[in-house]
């Protein structure tokens, strides 16, 4: 890959606090720039071949065919139908603040045949080339241009990284050498042993991350890079790399160099961390610090184009972890790991998906307790409902989707809004099988046609959740803030946020309606004060401690505008 800067010659651990971000211009007038925290971040997780198709001249790259099982073929989204999203405005309604999109970079060409039939490498975790966007999504440029629309509208990008694993071998693409790979054991999960050196299924080579060995590149790289004419380049890049940081030509680093190359080149903010418990915890610590490097590095050389002073971000799939562990996970045997040690500002919660069928109360109190007073006091969580590997999730048939919205973007903590979730996509389709189900295309036509489903109308319920998510986004004392109850009817409660000189405080009350309601916010709002209800859009001014909603939506929403 061809880096646009100078190597950084240091490793950066950056711990920064979050600040408030400049105001700047958007192509909105009425639009300001907003405190932003990662511990209240809205992220939205797409598929990206799977989003929105903004070329129909890639769908079929590589001679890659249309004859996979249901829901394993290609289909056609890239990374321009994301911008063209951005552009639309489609994530500023949603109130997202990050997108996190599947790995882009060129994946395994053929397709493996285990049982389900054929299936190619359409979900991008399926590494065959680091170095290169797979022509399936796109360009190079589509992707910088992908960033540049993202942050000029105020969103952040995560990338989705993968340093475990190769592709499989197919019968177009063989393995990677022996001295890059293990092919067995295949990992039986019973402790850090057999979680981390062994494959996670047959068929997918397992990269030798705990050695510090040179190894040198594979035969099929050197000559794929000759035939593209970029082989000294990438030498080139590769020697001064190693060169500057002293580490060994081990295959996790020849990794971790393609990978922070994106950081360095396109100012990508953060990393969702893939089959993070799958590998050494400490290799984690490594990639912080150079992507950190790299961050920083591109904000120097683009000091008018970067969001606000925050670090680089990472946080982790650590499969089954749970907030109710605090910074530890369980590995089996006794074996227990903190990942948070290891470069992660936070973790994915898988937990969440269970307790959003607890009463809200429950839910909210506990959470605020753990991130704010707990044992993940200065650390966070990504909540969720579904997702593209879990085949247990909430609601799994779409019919709670609005108390879904209401209990993932009210919940403390970051939010992961998987792509449909805020138009009830379906999670079960006919004929596929297994993660197959959770990946269908996103469902333009039915919002469009604002089709019926179970008895609600998809316009409103995405509606629904983009208030939320707007609410969330303009205050982050929803998923960052302390949280108190105020009464049980209507069930009421505030949250404030006070750090690092952002202070920023929300009334929430739950289950209205009828022709008006007085929310009390006596000691949180003075008299006089003016407030906006997002769900209903109403300005309303504080009054004897109250403020009057007239005609009520299933939510009352309130905040300082």
């Amino acid at each position: 890959m061809k880096s646009k800067f100078p190597l950084i010659l240091f490793l950066l651990a950056a711990c920064a606090s979050p600040q408030k971000k400049e105001e700047q211009a958007t192509a909105k007038e009425e639009k300001t720039a907003k405190p932003f925290t990662w511990e209240n971040a809205n992220i939205y997780f797409l598929l990206t071949d799977r989003f929105n198709n903004g070329d129909p001249n890639n769908d079929q790259m590589f001679d890659r065919k249309n004859d996979g099982a249901v829901l394993r073929n290609f289909e056609g989204g890239d990374i321009k139908g994301i911008t063209a999203k951005i552009n639309e405005g489609y994530f500023d309604e949603l109130g997202i603040t990050a997108i996190w999109l599947t790995p882009f970079w060129e994946q395994v060409r053929g397709f493996t045949d285990e049982g389900t039939g054929k299936t190619y490498a359409y979900h991008g975790y399926w590494a065959r080339d680091w170095t290169a966007v797979d022509p399936n999504y796109g360009t190079y440029e589509d992707l910088k241009e992908m960033v540049e629309t993202a942050h000029k509208n105020e969103i952040r990008v995560l990338m989705d990284v993968v340093v475990n694993h190769t592709g499989p071998v197919t019968t177009i693409d063989g393995q990677w050498p022996d001295s890059w790979v293990r092919t067995s054991p295949t990992c039986t999960f019973e402790d850090i042993e057999t979680t981390t050196k062994c494959t996670l299924v047959d068929n997918l080579p397992d990269i030798y991350t705990e050695s510090d060995s040179p190894v040198e590149l594979p035969e099929f790289l050197v000559n794929k890079w000759k035939e593209e004419g970029r082989y000294e380049q990438e030498i080139k890049e590769l020697d001064e790399f190693f060169t500057t940081t002293g580490l060994p030509r081990a295959p996790r680093f020849y990794i971790m160099k393609w990978i922070i190359d994106y950081v360095r080149e396109l100012g990508i903010d953060g990393f969702r961390v893939d089959t993070a418990k799958h590998t050494e915890a400490e290799i984690w610590e490594e990639l912080k610090k150079l992507a950190s490097a790299a961050f920083e590095d591109w904000k120097k050389e683009n000091p008018g184009r970067k969001l606000d002073d925050q670090p680089f971000y990472m946080t982790g799939e650590v499969y089954n972890y749970s907030i109710y562990g605090g910074q530890q996970f369980d590995m089996g045997k006794g074996e227990k790991v903190n990942f948070y040690a290891s470069g992660f500002k936070s973790l994915i919660n898988f937990s969440f998906k269970q307790d959003a069928n607890k009463e809200p109360e429950e839910i909210f109190s506990f959470y605020s307790d753990m991130l704010n007073n707990g044992d993940l006091k200065g650390y966070s969580v990504v909540n969720y409902i579904s997702s593209h590997d879990d085949g247990g999730p909430y609601d799994l048939n779409r019919e709670k989707v609005f108390e879904a919205g209401t209990k993932l973007l009210l919940t403390p903590g970051a939010s992961q809004v998987y792509y449909g979730d805020e138009t009830g996509r379906p999670l079960v389709v006919e004929g596929a099988n297994g993660d197959a189900n959770l990946r269908s295309f996103m469902n333009w036509d039915e919002l469009e046609s604002n089709a019926e489903r179970n008895g609600y109308n998809i316009g409103e319920l995405r509606e629904h959740w983009a208030k939320l998510g707007r609410f969330k986004r303009d205050h982050v004392a929803v998923g960052a803030g302390v949280h108190e109850k105020i009464s049980d009817t209507p069930y009421t409660f505030k949250r404030t946020y006070d750090k690092e000189g952002i202070k920023d405080k929300v009334v929430v009350a739950m289950n209205t309606g009828g022709a008006s309601l007085s929310v009390t916010v006596a000691g949180i709002f003075p008299d006089g004060t003016e407030l906006k209800d997002y769900y209903t859009g109403q300005s309303v001014t504080v009054e004897n401690g109250n403020a009057t909603v007239s005609n009520p939506g299933m939510l009352v929403l309130l905040g300082e505008s």
